[in-house]
């Protein structure tokens, strides 16, 4: 009896030896399937970085060209720019066509100017608010030392 309760757990150790076995391989082509995607993942990543930073460059080189197309057309009417030039520019329009590209530049250009001075009277306004609560805190602080003084005299 003691033999054959020894040849089962023999049987089972190696049932066990063969599972752990087949385990372990299912565990090994698992981390090489992981590998494969995590590499193809890095891979497809890059692509986008990549095409992320061109387009980056792309857009910063059309902005560029936005600014300088935009400042010719500042630059051909000027702040304080006469009557008569102004007059001359619009002759120089031959059709309504012209016409219309000239008003829908104007326009953009209004509204980018109208943008702007938005976003300086925001930065104004909270520097304005920051200095505010500057001079507070100091007048506060100087008033709490000048307190704190008195107190030490008497």
């Amino acid at each position: 009896m003691n033999q054959d309760l020894t040849q089962q757990w023999l049987t089972e150790i190696q049932v066990l030896k063969e599972q752990m076995a087949g385990l372990q391989n299912d565990r090994d082509a698992a981390w090489e399937s992981a590998q494969k995607w995590r590499q193809l993942y890095n891979t497809e990543a890059e692509q986008r970085r990549t095409d992320a930073q061109l387009s980056q460059q792309a857009i910063a080189s059309l902005k560029a060209d936005l600014h300088k197309l935009q400042g010719h057309e500042v630059d051909t009417l000027a702040v304080g720019t006469p009557v008569i030039a102004i007059q001359q520019e619009i002759e120089q329009l031959q059709s309504v066509e012209d016409l219309q590209a000239k008003l829908i530049a104007v326009i953009k250009e209004r509204d980018r100017l109208l943008q702007a001075l938005k976003t300086e009277q925001d930065n104004h306004a909270q520097t304005r608010n920051s200095l505010t609560t500057a001079l507070g805190d100091a007048i506060d602080s100087l008033t709490r030392e000048r307190a704190g003084g008195e107190k030490k005299s008497q």
